[in-house]
């Protein structure tokens, strides 16, 4: 499909313009085309539903355990064979005397652990080359590794081989939903543990791989037990939800995006909609929070862990090559991995989940996608938490566990359990109570435009001034670069409100309009949206609360099937960056390719900043900061070059609610 010009604005914005819910009457036929649950013959095993919810009723302990090896569509390693991905499955001792059941499915590429891996050089010269590649830092894993909770990662790492159902299980989700009558299963993404094929960070093998899963459970594909004998699954109904959280969590998307037949439900929670967003922002090199120098490439080495270590490194070295480590660019090995171009053939329910404070997947990320399921009328909802790339599930975890459950029985069981009746939207707010929301950005949302004036942010456009700012990036953090915004510095260029007479609430996606101009080596501009005021906020983490144990499922040696609750980490400061922005300035027209640019010259960038749901509270001063390089993200060239900016005739646009 050929996809149209994206500007940076246009395409991390999305078009704010709020879509309904749906119609009584979509939501009638929505609920009719769901399957009801089987009538069963007397003396046969069944689900017990009560108040349209499934009821633990079934055996963890005695699950039954099974090990198949599914064959996909694709030959990513070039073997001449189909790729086959492997896949684990705990199902209730009753799918052996004639009980049917639905599947929730987890894919991820970690099962096996990883390798150690050697990251890009970040440091650039003048002409923009890297140096190569830098140490990781001993076993410094990529980006995307993220477990459901920190002492779950040696488990994870772990069981690439169970061969037992009475062995432990990952998550919660075999605690809380088998007994309740459902099939759980792992798989081996291609290229990783059990699996053939060869990992290549989020490329089309990988959304097919994993798309075999929900074949093979519908009967559409081959599969073989440990022994080699074909084997089917008698057992499911076909219909199958997919979940997981970062890497986990943007293969559902990924699967989702193929239309496949029986993929119900999916649960994204803070997965990638776009890989280029990911390792990409407005034509340059940007790297996700805290894993400077990590590209598509070094992931995939990082999670090469199948058998045959020698098959793909042809795969491995072509990633490097066609990644673009020099434009960055939107080429067609992006658009491979961009799942928003296919987001009108999902036929699941998504149920959306993302943290705000986010900044390894970016909140853009959720952003775009859930304004493509509105564009494209397919049933959602949306979880906005406070915390970054974390489990939400211990956070909240009743409230989650009833959510969740609603949606699965509901997608998968076809009950009418009023999951689609609730709110759309559930957004934790700056003092972590939950808001109900019918949509996001809420409704009543407008746009503010204030402008970069001489004297700070104002209402209306100033006498336009030409202000400058000489490029330090390469060695202060932007953290230090926007403290004490009232202080001159010659290293950014910093623009405030008084205090805020009123709590003001921005939530969606704010874009800058700016006159300026870059004389040096760096092509950045960076922007970044700052809170100013003492205050406690929460912060990226969260901290284990270890006084007492909620029990959630049924527990197995090894699985208490209880869990600590978490409460955010905060930090009490000064200031906050509540988002950023980059844009490199040869990608002002078109991040699919660059534009001549004369040193000195003003051009007018128009691009957008991460979205978020903030209060920036009563007293407090709203600022934007404008500098060149971020040290966190962008590539580092060398210090010197000057950024100057119009100001007066430059401006930011807030979304603002209320």
């Amino acid at each position: 499909m050929a996809r149209p010009t994206r500007t940076g604005k246009a395409h991390t914005a999305r078009a704010r313009t709020a879509y309904g819910w749906g119609t009584a009457l979509l939501a009638v036929s929505l609920l009719a085309a769901l399957p009801a649950p089987a009538a069963r013959a007397a003396g046969e095993p069944a689900l017990s539903i009560v108040g349209n919810r499934t009821q633990p009723v079934f055996s963890r302990a005695d699950a039954v355990h099974q090990q198949v090896d599914v064959e996909t569509e694709v030959d990513s390693d070039g073997d001449g064979r189909r790729d086959t991905v492997r896949m684990r499955i705990l199902r209730p001792k009753e799918t052996d005397a004639g009980l049917k059941v639905a599947t929730i499915v987890e894919a991820s590429p970690y099962w096996a652990g990883g390798n150690d891996v050697r990251y890009h050089d970040v440091d650039v010269d003048v002409d923009g080359l890297p140096a190569g590649r830098r140490p990781a830092g001993g076993e410094r894993v990529p980006g995307l590794v993220t477990p459901y909770e920190e002492q779950e990662l040696e488990q994870e790492q772990g069981n690439s081989g169970l061969t037992a159902a009475s062995a432990p299980w990952p998550g919660y989700t075999d605690n809380y939903f088998l007994p309740r009558g459902y099939a759980v299963a792992q798989v081996d993404s291609l290229g990783t543990g059990g699996s053939t094929g060869c990992p290549t960070s989020g490329g089309r093998n990988e959304t097919l791989g994993a798309k075999a899963a929900v074949d093979w459970l519908n009967g559409r594909a081959r599969g073989w037990d440990p022994q080699g004998r074909p084997v089917g699954a008698a057992w499911s109904t076909g219909d199958t939800a997919m979940m997981g959280i970062s890497y986990n969590g943007t293969l559902p998307t990924a699967v989702a995006t193929t239309g496949v037949e029986g993929l119900k439900a999916i649960v994204p929670i803070s997965g990638i909609s776009s890989w280029y967003d990911y390792y990409r922002a407005g034509g340059g090199v940007v790297a996700p929070g805290g894993y400077q120098g990590e590209d598509a490439d070094i992931l995939a080495e990082y999670v090469h862990t199948r058998a045959d270590r020698e098959v793909c490194r042809p795969v491995i070295d072509r990633l490097t090559r066609e990644q673009d480590r020099v434009t960055g660019d939107f080429t067609p090995f992006w658009q491979e991995r961009d799942y928003l171009r296919d987001a009108g053939r999902i036929k699941a329910g998504v149920f959306l989940v993302h943290g705000g404070n986010d900044w390894n997947v970016r909140t853009g990320h959720f952003g775009q996608l859930w304004e493509a399921l509105k564009k494209h009328d397919v049933p959602r909802k949306l979880w906005l938490h406070q915390a970054g790339h974390v489990n939400p599930m211990p956070l909240r975890m009743e409230e989650w566990l009833d959510r969740l459950h609603l949606w699965f029985d509901h997608w998968l069981y076809g009950l009418d359990n009023g999951a689609l009746a609730e709110p759309a939207v559930e957004v934790e707010q700056s003092d972590f109570s939950w808001r109900r929301q019918s949509d996001w950005p809420a409704r009543g949302t407008r746009d503010v435009r204030l402008w970069l004036n001489e004297g700070g942010l104002a209402p209306l456009p100033g006498k336009p001034v030409r202000q400058t700012a000489t490029d330090r990036g390469r060695t202060v953090p932007a953290e230090q670069l926007v403290a004490d915004p009232g202080t001159p510095r010659p290293d950014r260029l910093a623009y405030t409100t008084g205090p805020l007479p009123a709590d003001l609430r921005v939530n969606g996606v704010p874009e800058l309009s700016v006159r300026a101009s870059l004389d040096g080596s760096s092509p950045y501009v960076t922007a970044l949206l700052v809170d100013y005021g003492t205050d406690t906020r929460a912060t990226a983490g969260t901290v284990t609360d270890t006084s007492r144990q909620v029990c959630y499922g049924e527990g197995v040696p090894g699985d208490t099937g209880c869990a600590y609750r978490t409460r955010h980490r905060t930090e009490t400061a000064d200031f906050k960056i509540v988002s950023r922005g980059w844009l490199d300035i040869r990608n002002r027209h078109s991040i699919e390719r660059q534009s001549r640019v004369v040193e000195g010259r003003e051009y007018r960038l128009e691009w957008a900043m991460q979205p978020q749901d903030y209060v920036f509270k009563k007293g407090h001063r709203l600022g934007v900061v404008l500098i060149s390089t971020d040290h966190a993200h962008t590539l580092r060239h060398p210090a010197g070059t000057e950024l100057a900016v119009r100001a007066g005739v430059s401006s930011v646009t807030l979304p603002v609610a209320g």
